[in-house]
């Protein structure tokens, strides 16, 4: 049984977890792999300045330095930022896999160009910023909203009726204005809006989070990790230190 760590990049209580662990429903795995659901000690409230980024990197890099000495066979990170990523690949030897190159990656084999549909102008930076990095900014039809504050806690709970439809029009703006001919969610966040618009619109709508267990349980089939060239480990690892000063942070009142 193969066993894979997904590091929720806030943290929260087990019910709300459950939210995330919903994911699951929307992807088809086989029997022989295992996922576990584990928050982040620290991060910031939401994804917006780049004190922000840096708490986010520092929160996910420290949830997970453990997970290959635990016996875990791969990570997944739950947050389109890739927050942590390429820390854990410097550290880890098993696959580490984020939902933001994955999704922009798997979008560019699907179709010609696509758009992403997110929460709020906010986010904005952490899309142009893996665009920028995979050189494939010309591909993206476009980046649209709905400017709704989003909910890392409790997600779209209780506000389907309202945010899907308009999150239906922003992408069908995306695909008729723009010339997207696939949509890309914008946010793990947002999975619970998936069903609906895969079954509304007339292009392929990519859901992040399944899709990284899915890249997992095949990287793993496949006895494919990232490269130690282009993620050369530490010559002084301080994981002492950064497991010291969250554990400080943890304590302090807030």
């Amino acid at each position: 049984m193969k066993r894979v760590l997904v590091i929720v990049p806030f943290p929260m209580s087990d019910a709300n977890r459950d939210q995330r662990r919903a994911q699951m429903e929307a992807v088809t795995l086989g029997p022989d792999i295992s996922f576990t659901f584990e928050s982040v000690r620290a991060a910031p409230r939401n994804y917006v300045s780049a004190a922000d980024m840096a708490l986010a990197e520092i929160g996910v890099l420290e949830a997970g330095l453990t997970a290959e000495a635990r016996g875990f066979d791969a990570v997944c990170v739950d947050t389109m930022s890739d927050s942590g990523v390429a820390a854990l690949r410097s550290a880890l030897t098993i696959p580490v896999i984020g939902p933001g190159r994955a999704s922009v990656l798997t979008a560019m084999m699907l179709g010609h160009r696509f758009s992403i549909l997110a929460m709020w102008p906010h986010w904005k930076h952490l899309y142009t910023k893996t665009l920028t990095e995979l050189g494939v900014t010309q591909h993206c039809a476009s980046i649209r909203w709905i400017d709704a504050t989003p909910d890392n806690q409790a997600l779209m709970a209780g506000k389907e009726a309202e945010i899907f439809p308009a999150l239906e029009a922003v992408a069908r703006r995306c695909i008729l204005d723009d010339g997207a001919d696939v949509i890309l969610l914008g946010s793990t966040t947002m999975h619970q809006a998936h069903g609906y618009l895969a079954a509304r619109l007339p292009v392929p709508v990519i859901n992040p989070g399944p899709l990284t267990y899915k890249l997992a349980e095949a990287v793993l089939g496949l006895g494919l990790t990232h490269s130690r060239m282009a993620y050369p480990t530490s010559p002084a690892p301080r994981d002492d230190l950064i497991h010291a000063m969250l554990t400080a942070g943890a304590v302090l009142p807030h």
